[in-house]
């Protein structure tokens, strides 16, 4: 046996690690991401072009390598093969690009992609932003937002007055006297002292690299998605992007992540989670996993469970039965709180949203969680239930707790109830007993507005800036300690009359002393402290000077029974100023058309691709007008073929209504 020189044995140890590097990156590149490990886009110059997106060539082997075989693409003319080693893309790929990121995308569905919620992206670039710089405000550290100017007020001179604004890197370079160096985040540069984001479900990673080269003030961004070609097209997009110094992707079952990432040194600052349908599934794990005061960010679209289709299943699901009514979409968004505020007390934290809104087929909720056992205690008096008559409509709520202050004293007690009979007291009708529901505000109307004044004075920077701008505009408008909403053409249709305008309505609101508020849920919705029996007493009013039939009204009907009723207060119609908000006189873009057909949520991605196609746009065609020239002639049903037959099933021979004949059963 020959003896290795000891001066040898480092440089053996040194190749062989090198060499088995090399083998292990091109198994991965031809076989695909089948580790559990967070991963990494390699920066390996001998891994092929096209799986990996880099702008290089790829070297030839000198040798023939078999750990090389069957990477090689199908061959191409130079041209075409030139082009598809520049841009990184593979056969079939398309590019998507959205703000400062720009995504490679199969073609087939294998990763799940919706470009209509690229207002929800935006919208959680813009809230992320201003988060991440109250956090850095307190950890001495002030982020750069590119393009934007504020107006800076001097208070050292005050004759000198407000200078006039100026961008962020101009203030900081004019800051020559201040002695301290101020430490400073910009947007694409990893921050030591920054924050730390996981997107639990990110598919394509189009969000997280959004994240990286849109939002200042971030340490770290791991992309996670449980789909083995989701996690390798995330590795891809992260280098195609140039941001791996910031994201991860990573292969983890999303629950699993977070549960490992309880511990207190180890939480994320922000998580957002946007499955496909509900997320029900990854909120006990999201409400541990949040660092102290981080953000939790939540989209909801399985909205039919939420507005009352299925309540038996929302209860499942978020612990709250949902009702079918007009104000399901704010109901919907007081259930996900009630949710998160339910599971995040199992372990004495709390939660304290930021900005809640529903947005067309979807619902999406910013929360801080925080932890504070003498806080979670208020949590009962927080929950509501909902009383909703079925027959005008009108609404009452119900605390499950009850929270009285002495002083400093604090006394907790069951609330009494309830606050109805057992018939409606306006139309005799039975009473939906819905809820709980998160009874407090949506919104922080002061963060929102630094969202909102920072959208506003940069709108360059989203592509739905003006969407933003209304949308944010509507809520601070809102009022924030009146829950649900009625709607006027529900008020109307109780009542079989003509419907009245928005501002005569508002206006008689006003008048009667009572306050009164449009809401971002929906664009005729009414939120006021008025109770029923005034937004009765108006429409009383309302019909005497626009009539309606009676003698066709049944007299068990709502209508009858509430228009047989003289109303107490005397509404005044006459329209005035205060009635209409400033969103609606600045024609701001509140609530928009449909951007293109089919727009709503897409078909789920499949791992084995196929996606999308025409056949879905064919059944819906086929299942369109399907109730409308229905058969009423059982001798008609002879032209439709017998299924039994077909199967060797029917046993009614010549007696049977349908066709036996092999023509039209084949």
């Amino acid at each position: 046996m020959s003896i290795i020189p000891a001066r040898l044995l480092p440089i053996l140890q040194a190749t062989f690690i090198n060499h088995f590097h090399q083998r292990l990156l091109r198994t991965v590149a031809c076989r695909g991401l089948r580790t559990m490990e967070p991963l990494r886009a390699t920066q390996d110059p001998q891994v092929m072009t096209t799986l990996t997106g880099v702008d290089t060539k790829p070297q030839a082997p000198t040798s023939r390598d078999p750990a090389m075989e069957g990477l090689n693409p199908t061959p191409v003319d130079p041209p075409e093969q030139e082009k598809t080693q520049r841009t990184g893309l593979l056969q079939g790929e398309t590019v998507v690009r959205e703000g400062k990121a720009t995504i490679l995308f199969p073609s087939a569905n294998e990763v799940f992609y919706n470009p209509v919620q690229e207002f929800n992206r935006d919208l959680t670039c813009a809230v992320l932003t201003e988060f991440a710089r109250d956090e850095m405000a307190l950890r001495g550290v002030k982020v750069l937002v590119p393009g934007e100017k504020r107006v800076v007020v001097s208070l050292a001179d005050e004759k000198v007055g407000p200078k006039e604004a100026m961008s962020e890197d101009e203030e900081e370079g004019g800051d020559k006297g201040v002695e301290e160096p101020i430490i400073t985040a910009a947007v694409g540069e990893r921050c030591e002292k920054g924050l730390s984001v996981l997107e639990g479900l990110a598919a394509s990673g189009l969000r997280s690299v959004r994240f990286a080269l849109e939002v200042p003030g971030l340490r770290s961004i791991t992309a996670n998605d449980f789909s083995a070609k989701a996690a390798a097209l995330i590795a891809r997009n992260a280098q195609h992007n140039g941001v791996t110094h910031l994201l991860q992707a990573s292969q983890r079952d999303a629950s699993m992540l977070m549960y490992e990432m309880r511990g207190k040194k180890e939480r994320y600052d922000v998580i957002d989670l946007d499955p496909y349908g509900s997320p029900a599934c990854f909120l006990d794990a999201a409400v541990q996993a949040v660092a102290e005061g981080g953000l939790l960010c939540v989209t909801c679209t399985d909205m039919a469970v939420m507005a009352g289709n299925s309540g038996e299943t929302c209860y499942s699901k978020y612990g709250s039965i949902s009702i079918k009514a007009k104000y399901c979409h704010e109901m919907a968004l007081r259930i996900i709180l009630h949710s998160l505020d339910q599971r995040a007390a199992v372990y004495q934290r709390y939660i304290h949203p930021l900005l809640c809104v529903s947005v067309d087929f979807y619902i999406r909720v910013f929360v801080r969680v925080r932890t504070g056992q003498a806080v979670v205690k208020n949590s009962a008096s927080k929950q509501a239930l909902v009383y909703n008559c079925v027959g005008c409509g009108s609404f009452h709520l119900q605390r499950m707790g009850k929270r009285t202050t002495q002083g400093k004293h604090v006394k907790y007690s069951a609330a009494t109830g309830p606050p109805v009979g057992p018939d409606c007291e306006h139309c005799g009708h039975r009473h939906q007993l819905g809820g709980p529901v998160w009874g407090e505000s949506l919104h922080d109307v002061a963060f929102v507005q630094k969202v909102l004044s920072a959208v506003s004075a940069n709108p360059s920077r989203f592509g739905t800036a003006r969407r933003i701008e209304g949308m944010l505009s509507m809520v601070t408008e809102e009022l924030q300690d009146v829950p649900l909403y009625y709607t006027v053409d529900n008020l109307s249709s109780t009542l079989h009359c003509s419907t009245p305008p928005l501002l005569q309505f508002r206006s008689a609101l006003l008048h009667a002393g009572y306050r009164v508020s449009l809401s971002h849920a929906c664009k005729n919705a009414l939120k006021t402290d008025a109770p029923p029996r005034i937004l009765w007493d108006i429409m009383r009013c309302w019909e005497k000077s626009n009539p309606v039939k009676r003698e066709r009204q049944s007299e068990s009907s709502p209508a009858h029974r509430i228009l047989n009723t003289e109303p107490i207060l005397q509404a005044c119609f006459d329209v005035r100023e205060d009635a209409n908000p400033q969103s609606r006189r600045r024609h701001l873009t509140r609530f928009q058309e449909n951007p293109e057909p089919n727009w709503g949520p897409k078909a789920r991605a499949k791992e084995g691709g196929g996606g999308v196609t025409t056949h879905l746009e064919d059944k819906r065609k086929q299942c369109q007008n399907k109730r409308k020239n229905q058969i009423t002639d059982a001798a008609q049903l002879k032209s439709f073929p017998c299924k039994r037959f077909r199967k060797g099933t029917c046993t009614h021979g010549e007696k049977c209504c349908y066709s036996h004949d092999v023509d039209k059963t084949g």
